[in-house]
């Protein structure tokens, strides 16, 4: 799958069971002003990186490699003795999941299909948005806020760390990453300004209706 035209949340999966750096789906200053090159390059070409390169060593030699990225994930969930190999690769499809779910054509109104389904669920787009930045802005300490879909009906959650919805059965249809390595470079402790700007101008509503499907 080129991620430059991201897909279903499983294809996104695929493009990092091989455990490899997959290409950012557009270019490193492509989402300035609200997010800058400066913490994009830090951010993907470090961070999401670091847990790559991780992934590959804690791996070698063991039965998770020839795993896909998935199965890895969902094979060492809640097991105390491998949490370094279930960080690395949840962070990595966390990461991927994330540079898909924003777009420099991103914000402002929703397609009219995930518009209408969105009011059905939260009775407006605004109020879905208040319900996704409280579940990013409350987040204590690092981790993620998410819209899933879990028993067909859409929902706002939040994780801790590296736990993502995966693992407990729910389908992930977009995320924001409240690490503060995500936005501190260009925020500092302003968690709730980011949260809204990526809401207001990056938030790709088209990747949110193709993982409906």
């Amino acid at each position: 799958m080129n991620l430059m035209d991201p897909g279903n949340s499983s294809d996104v999966l695929r493009a990092t069971s091989s455990i490899v750096l997959p290409p950012l789906p557009y270019a490193e200053n492509a989402l300035e002003p609200v997010i800058t090159a400066k913490t994009l390059s830090f951010h993907y070409g470090k961070h999401h990186k670091a847990y790559v390169d991780n992934l590959n060593k804690l791996i070698t030699g063991t039965d998770y490699s020839d795993l896909s990225l998935e199965e890895i994930i969902k094979g060492t969930a809640g097991r105390t003795e491998r949490a370094a190999i279930f960080n690395n690769a949840a962070q990595i499809w966390n990461h991927t999941f994330y540079w898909n779910s924003l777009s420099p054509k991103g914000g402002g109104e929703p397609p009219s299909a995930l518009k209408n389904t969105l009011e059905a669920s939260y009775g407006s787009v605004d109020a879905f948005k208040k319900e996704l930045a409280a579940a990013a802005v409350s987040q204590f300490g690092s981790g993620w806020a998410w819209l899933v879909l879990e028993d067909d009906k859409l929902k706002v959650i939040k994780t801790a760390n590296a736990e993502d919805p995966l693992t407990t059965g729910k389908k992930p249809l977009l995320t924001i990453d409240v690490w503060e390595h995500a936005y501190y470079l260009d925020y500092q402790n302003r968690r709730p300004d980011y949260v809204n700007a990526v809401l207001e101008k990056l938030i790709n509503w088209e990747f949110i209706l193709q993982n409906i499907g």
